[in-house]
């Protein structure tokens, strides 16, 4: 008699249809990216030296007000020239730079669906752009908030960001403004001040994005304007600054710089350069960007210091 043989199949497994399945896959996420405003509305210069000179007119009496306080009765022509400052600022480009090492291995073998190494670029494009946007803030030389005059600074008359306030740094940079600059927890501020006041701002589109407005300009965010020296900070409270600003080489205001028609130009000031492969098979880039900024008169830019975040209300 034939021996009757039974098999019990095991129905199939989660992970071995997971090791069957197809993943739908990401470009990498890079959370700490942000939108770069002040980059994409400041109007920029491109250098052929590296160097920019801003050459000013001294400070007081022209030929021009003698002429016009001229009368009818005078005999006398008025006759002069404009004097221009002896030891006019120079800006010179800083460089922020970066190498990429790549596996060429990992580059042949996992760059489906995505290219290994123009993925690792394209990421390190980003921090040197995030970079860049801060240090056109914050850099001890050429930062805006460094070399902003003393006649235009000002003080919050409460600590909390008002329009009183935004409306007292509009008289500061009235010629043509571009642009407010604030954290967002500071423009957050501001929105309770003016919901406190019953004056809620309006909104418009510009450029992509969606800002509210006061008196028609718009308050563009960014966390490189830090809040006690942080980007996040954790307390409610805290102090920053706002900035207003003009921006344009016309319109004697404030202008990036960078260095124009390099070699291995990859974007704005930006080039990128093969350093060549070692002999464990590693390929080496090297990303270099060159910026700076400068402030074409005094008065094409103004801040409003020490602006408290932390104000709330009960309504």
């Amino acid at each position: 008699m034939a021996k009757e043989e039974n098999f019990i199949t095991n129905a199939l497994g989660k992970q071995a249809a997971y090791n069957l399945a197809n993943v739908t896959k990401t470009k990498p996420q890079f959370g700490a990216l942000t939108p770069k405003w002040l980059t994409k509305l400041l109007e920029f210069k491109g250098l052929e030296t590296g160097i920019y000179r801003v050459n000013k007119v001294v400070e007081g009496e022209t030929p021009l007000d003698v002429l016009c306080s001229a009368t009818k009765k005078d005999d006398i022509i008025p006759e002069g020239f404009v004097q221009y400052q002896t030891e006019p600022r120079e800006y010179q480009l800083n460089s922020i730079s970066t190498i990429v090492n790549i596996n060429t291995a990992v580059e042949d073998v996992y760059s489906s669906p995505y290219d290994q190494a123009q993925e690792q670029i394209a990421l390190a494009v980003e921090s040197l752009r995030e970079r860049q946007e801060s240090q056109l803030i914050n850099n001890d030389d050429y930062g805006l908030l460094k070399n902003i005059a003393d006649s235009q600074r000002i003080q919050s008359r409460t600590g909390a960001p008002t329009p009183d306030d935004l409306d007292e740094l509009i008289t500061k940079v009235w010629k043509e403004p571009s642009f407010f600059l604030a954290h967002p927890r500071a423009i957050a501020a501001f929105e309770r001040e003016c919901t406190k006041r019953g004056v809620p701002p309006v909104t418009a589109d510009i450029a992509g994005g969606r800002f509210i407005l006061w008196r028609g300009i718009p308050i563009i965010p960014t966390d490189k304007l830090l809040v006690d020296g942080l980007k996040n900070p954790k307390s409610q409270s805290g102090k920053t600054n706002i900035l207003l600003v003009r921006t344009g080489e016309a319109k004697r205001g404030v202008i990036g710089l960078y260095q124009a028609g390099m070699k291995n130009e990859h974007s704005r000031g930006l080039s990128i350069r093969f350093r060549g492969i070692d002999n464990k098979g590693v390929a080496s880039y090297l990303l270099s960007l060159y910026c700076s900024a400068a402030i074409l008169a005094d008065d094409a830019i103004a801040v409003l210091e020490d602006v408290e975040v932390g104000e709330y209300y009960d309504y």
